[in-house]
């Protein structure tokens, strides 16, 4: 058993009262490999921003779930390195598909866990998510719950089509889980591709396809039946277009790609949305500063050589998302 604490993590009960009342939101960056990981803690260093590392199930096997443990405490040295005196980063799993994963990553260094037993019925649900609390409480680890389903792909969550969250239910799900926040659904979803063609219009000067807007009515309701509760929107990759353009133009083929407008994230954020998960956009910011420098140097086989501009690209997104959608920066509880 490792406690969060020896690692120099925190849970996120005070990030998230704090962004709730200041009208911010916190940043959810996902990672699977040191150069996300270097670019995440040096954005949110240099911002002063509190952070979420996200680690899903499929990156925990892909990158190892000790060496994660220890790319996290070296996270929080390394942006004590970067002249961050106090950092507040959280280790949270993404999309927990089983109580004995979130009592793993509790028992081995996660400040936060996230059961989602959203495609489960709802009494189901709530059972789950109440034995994980039960669980997680006792070593102090916040618990996110689900209600709603998100469409779309994104690692091993999967879903054809979306179920907004039915305001009705929240307060109940609340109560009867102990849940410290809450996913909801209103139209954001997994992956690159958030949305079909039929679902969108095209823009006629660009001939770029214009997401449907994001449900704020449902938003609106479950704010006024929980109130001052913190909010989670998944799925909220803006999947950038420049990063689109750059791999199509260098081999790529992701015809279509779009994903939620940034102007509806920074109305999100200003709300009780405390949370808002970031993934395809920094593989998107990766793989479009790899492929372009494929492309104009194929005999590079340096990985340093390649892996470098794309966590140089990757880092300017995070100061993007931090500072112009989330309004995360300077916001940590010590600024000294």
């Amino acid at each position: 058993m490792v406690n969060y604490k020896e690692l120099g993590l925190v849970n996120t009960r005070d990030m998230f009262k704090r962004a709730i009342n200041g009208g911010y939101a916190i940043p959810a960056f996902n990672f699977n490999n040191m150069e996300q990981l270097q670019a995440i803690i040096k954005a949110s260093s240099e911002l002063r921003s509190p952070v979420i590392l996200q680690v899903s199930k499929g990156a925990r096997n892909y990158a190892n779930a000790t060496l994660l443990r220890y790319m996290a405490q070296g996270a929080v040295e390394y942006a004590k390195e970067l002249g961050c005196k106090h950092p507040e980063i959280a280790l949270h799993l993404d999309h927990g598909d089983s109580f004995e994963l979130c009592k793993s990553c509790v028992d081995l260094g996660f400040s936060s866990v996230m059961i989602d037993g959203s495609a489960l019925p709802y009494e189901e649900n709530i059972a789950l998510t109440r034995k994980v609390v039960e669980y997680a409480h006792q070593y102090d680890v916040t618990v996110e719950g689900e209600l709603g389903v998100l469409a779309g792909v994104e690692d091993e969550v999967a879903s054809e089509e979306s179920h907004y969250t039915k305001p009705e239910e929240v307060i109940d799900f609340a109560k009867r889980s102990g849940c410290d926040s809450l996913a909801i659904s209103i139209g954001t979803s997994h992956g690159a591709y958030k949305f079909k063609p039929e679902q969108c219009t095209r823009d006629p000067k660009t001939g770029r396809l214009v997401p449907p807007p994001l449900a704020f009515d449902v938003l609106d309701a479950v704010m006024e039946k929980l109130p001052g509760f913190p909010i989670v929107l998944h799925g909220s990759s803006s999947v950038p277009q420049e990063y689109v353009d750059i791999i199509n133009a260098n081999g790529g083929k992701l015809p279509d790609a779009v994903g939620i407008p940034e102007d509806q994230l920074r109305k999100a954020a200003k709300s009780a949305v405390c949370k808002i998960n970031i993934d395809s956009d920094s593989r998107l910011a990766f793989t479009a500063a790899v492929r372009k420098v494929f492309a104009e140097k194929p005999g590079e086989f340096d990985p340093r050589k390649y892996c470098g501009p794309a966590r140089d690209l990757m880092e300017q997104l995070y100061k993007h998302k931090i500072t112009d959608v989330l309004g995360s920066d300077n916001k940590l509880a010590n600024l000294d």
